[in-house]
This record gives structure tokens, sequence and C-alpha cells, in this order.
């Protein structure tokens, strides 16, 4: 069972509404629907919210350190209640994904993620489990930094918002360690739009010029 989920992100009010704190906004929801209000605890360097599921406890923690040291709040926890890697869930802003998708996946590396690689170290383990939230790639390596750091497009933050909303239907499977049961939630993407159909082609007397940009060739 998952015994500690960490939500990724920047404390301060300049960073609540972005990219790189999509896994603020997970954790947030999560405590919304098990009724547990986020604290501030200094021993923890993070906001701290104690669950109690089916007679088990769950901690809901978003570091308040910078995202390159989240690790320091979440290794402290893990030690301090004997917490595994592997009952670790880690929600955080996945760049490979297109905003709308969720994945799940457990190990790995922190593919350049300064979130993730702190907690790596701090963990002393790459295997505890990952719920990551996509948010999208700039398409220019250079401009990762300054993407993260800012708010996803309208378009994009509904469609964030909905694949929030989709996985945390999951939330009692992943708590319950039922990974097979909460992969299938997760990793269901919204279906696209249907295109509107096309105009049909006018009448042969209105289409114009032949030869007219606009007309369609047969």
């Amino acid at each position: 069972m998952i015994k500690l989920i960490v939500g990724l992100g920047n404390p301060g009010p300049e960073y609540e509404q972005t990219r790189h704190n999509a896994g603020f906004w997970w954790v947030d929801e999560a405590a919304r629907l098990l009724k547990v209000s986020l604290q501030l605890d200094r021993s923890h360097a993070g906001l701290l919210a104690r669950a109690s599921v089916d007679g088990q406890t769950v901690w809901l923690l978003e570091p308040q350190t910078f995202m390159n040291l989240s690790g320091k709040s979440v290794g402290s926890l893990a030690r301090f209640y004997k917490i595994a890697p592997e009952e670790v869930l880690v929600v955080h802003d996945e760049l490979d994904l297109p905003p709308g998708e969720v994945k799940l996946k457990k190990g790995g590396g922190h593919a350049g993620h300064n979130g993730l690689r702190d907690i790596h170290a701090q963990l002393g383990s790459p295997e505890y489990w990952r719920l990551r939230i996509g948010i999208g790639h700039p398409g220019n390596k250079n401009e990762v930094a300054n993407w993260v750091l800012k708010k996803p497009s309208p378009d994009d933050r509904i469609a964030i918002d909905q694949a929030l909303d989709r996985s945390l239907r999951a939330l009692p499977h992943l708590l319950a360690g039922a990974m097979d049961r909460a992969t299938p939630l997760i990793h269901t993407s919204k279906p696209p739009r249907p295109k509107p159909p096309r105009p049909a082609p006018a009448p042969a007397a209105q289409a114009g010029a032949e030869g007219s940009p606009a007309a369609d060739k047969p």
C-alpha cells in the first residue's frame, strides 16, 4: 500500500499556477477528497496532512523547499515514519507527456527532473512510484526552464485539470496498492474532440472560376 503521497512544486504565490506545480494541484485535490487539511510542518519542511484510510495512516506532503531540494522533505518524513521507497508515490509534472495525459510507473531514472533527482538521492533508491502529469514540451530543450515556470495556456490548463480529475478516481486503488486496478483508470486519455464535418462543395455555378485558389480539385 501507499503510505506517503508527495506532490512536487515550488512554494510561493508566484509559482502557484505554473506548470511545475502540477503535483501540488493533484495533492491539493487528494486532500480535499480525503477530508484533510495540509498544514506547515517545519520539522519536515513541508505542508503535511495525515489521513486514515481503512484503518491505515496515509501522509500527504507538499515540500516547501524549492523543487531541486524536494528530497530533503521527502527523505525526512520517510525516515521518521519508516516508510519504504515502494510505499511512496510522487506526483510530478512530466514534459514528455502532452497536457491531458497521466501515466503511472515505478522506478526508473529521473530524466533530468530536479525534484526527482533529489528524491533519488535522499531515499537512496529509485524504486518509488511516480504519477506523471503531462504538461507538454516547448520543443526546445533550452526553453524548458522557462516553460515549466510559466502558466499553461487556457486550453492546456483545461486538459491538465481534466486529467487530474480522471486520475484522482484511482486514488482508492493507489492507496490500497492495487496498481493493476489504478493503471487503466489513470492511463485512459480523454478522447479527442471530433472534427467538424467539412462543408459540402458549392454547386459548380457558384464555385467561382476554374483554377481559383478556393476551388476544390477533382
